[in-house]
């Protein structure tokens, strides 16, 4: 089979070979079945698919139905997408007959096309409807949830997805102007914002934290991400690899946690007449962290908070 050429999309897919590079798609592991679990724009997909044997397998997610439509213009009989988070993976590949997979990647950030699409509400730099939902399908926009949000469970959000140390001041702002108008824009949105906070770091719009705290509020991104790495590790069979790109802190805390706790067990009391054999095993082994390259960042400069994590599953104990 002739190799899927990688186009070059709008999107310009971060740490694209580093991340496919990891899952070690050669020899018999070409003939095998992989999760893309954020399509996106299919950057990640193409390669892989370009690296696959001809009876490979590549099963692809993502919320967004902008991003569905782009995969559903790939015609290749190995490829399928799943309109749905990569959380909801281990059922549904049990619909499809899969129990195992070979490799999995997640790509947890959002897509230039959807920050630069105004209407999608994501961005503070160009003013859109205030909708910020990955699937707009389903869910309330950030706008209905704005008009009703107590204000102490707003400062809670913003405190704490977007690590944001003028939470008070901006949930107070946000409350006081929707009791006189609602707010339905993004240029609303930063301006309050930008009002509330009188100090930021150099080169940072004030609005940035707000607007990620709501965006990862609103489509439940930490808490798909939690079930979706507990759902990666169940379908992974032995020597299977895991490529997980994160995008800020909380993410990769997470990220970096879980890893850690399938790749450590609890030694037990060295006085107690165990054998070796018999004592616990690490779960899963940490291959790699990664960062984009210097080139990289300069040639796109969103990819510069990237972070690559690579592990391996064992066949151990727990």
């Amino acid at each position: 089979m002739n190799a899927i050429p990688v186009p070059e999309l709008q999107h310009r897919t971060v740490l694209l070979d580093e991340a496919v590079d990891a899952l070690a798609l050669d020899g018999a592991r070409a003939s095998g079945t992989y999760i893309d679990g954020t399509f996106g724009r299919g950057g990640h997909s193409r390669l892989i698919l370009s690296k696959l044997a001809p009876d490979g397998r590549l099963i692809a997610f993502d919320k967004d139905p902008q991003a569905i439509a782009t995969a559903e213009q790939i015609g290749d009989p190995r490829f399928s997408i799943v309109h749905d988070s990569f959380a909801t993976m281990v059922e549904a590949l049990a619909e499809r007959g899969v129990t195992q997979v070979d490799g999995i990647l997640l790509d947890l950030g959002i897509s230039s096309p959807q920050v630069d699409d105004a209407s999608r509400g994501f961005s503070f730099r160009n003013d859109g409807p205030l909708d910020m939902r990955m699937d707009t399908t389903r869910g309330i926009s950030a706008a209905e949830w704005l008009a009703t949000v107590p204000e102490q469970q707003l400062e809670k959000v913003i405190r704490d997805y977007g690590e944001e140390r003028f939470a008070f001041q901006i949930a107070k702002a946000i409350a006081a102007r929707r009791s006189v108008e609602p707010i339905s824009s993004t240029r609303q949105l930063a301006a309050i914002v930008a009002n509330a906070v009188k100090t930021r770091e150099k080169g940072k719009d004030p609005a940035t934290r707000t607007f990620q705290a709501v965006r990862i509020f609103i489509n439940k991104e930490l808490e798909d991400l939690e079930a979706g790495l507990s759902a990666a590790y169940a379908l992974l069979a032995p020597a299977a690899r895991m490529s997980v790109i994160s995008f800020h802190s909380l993410e990769d805390r997470m990220v970096k946690q879980f890893l850690a706790s399938k790749a450590k067990v609890e030694q037990p009391d060295r006085r107690l007449p165990i054998r070796a054999v018999d004592l616990p095993q690490p779960l899963m082994k940490l291959i790699s962290k990664t960062k984009p390259s210097g080139p990289e960042v300069e040639a796109n400069p969103r990819a510069r908070s990237a972070v690559l994590r690579v592990a391996e599953r064992l066949g151990g104990r727990a």
